[in-house]
């Protein structure tokens, strides 16, 4: 099934739908989210992508990064993607948004306006082998550590919204 992503401009107007690895070629400006999931001791969750993933396989990323479909919320997104890739349901809270450009190889491009969401989750993951192949909990500041040490094991929307999430906390 072919995946579409809502086209916006910088104030979320939406400009229509177009095939998502078309606009990730393209560099058009669409709608995302990124889940920031946490459990009782402070520590992030990191899943890392499938190895089948067509763009930025095999990298750490934060729990969940997506798109919502046309006529779906930024936070009915997140919670579908939660239940897709990570089988969980938590609820969620919107922190902030912002648009960023990166780069993510083989002529991709991750131009997103994106909403960002946090919860709490302690329980048990059923993961989607075809787009997670591991989850794990980390402190900030060994992420910290990781990021500098070993920057190209990590997605670089997550280094980007990372560092935006630093500044709003």
């Amino acid at each position: 099934m072919e995946e579409y992503v809502v086209l916006v401009n910088p104030e979320d107007k939406v400009l229509g739908i177009m095939e998502k690895q078309q606009a990730h070629i393209s560099g058009l400006l669409h709608r995302a989210f990124s889940v920031f999931l946490f459990n009782d001791k402070g520590e992030m969750l990191l899943q890392q992508r499938a190895s089948q993933k067509y763009h930025s396989p095999n990298q750490w990323t934060n729990a969940v990064c997506s798109h919502p479909r046309a006529g779906e919320t930024y936070e009915e997104g997140a919670k579908r993607r939660l239940k897709e890739e990570l089988g969980i349901e938590t609820e969620l809270s919107e922190k902030f948004n912002f648009i960023y450009k990166a780069d993510v190889g083989g002529g991709l491009w991750e131009h997103e306006l994106d909403h960002v969401f946090t919860g709490i989750y302690n329980e048990d993951f059923h993961l989607n082998e075809n787009e997670v192949q591991e989850v794990r909990y980390i402190s900030m500041q060994d992420l910290n550590r990781e990021i500098t040490e070993t920057p190209e094991k990590f997605t670089e929307w997550f280094k980007i919204i990372l560092e935006e999430y630093k500044h709003n906390f």
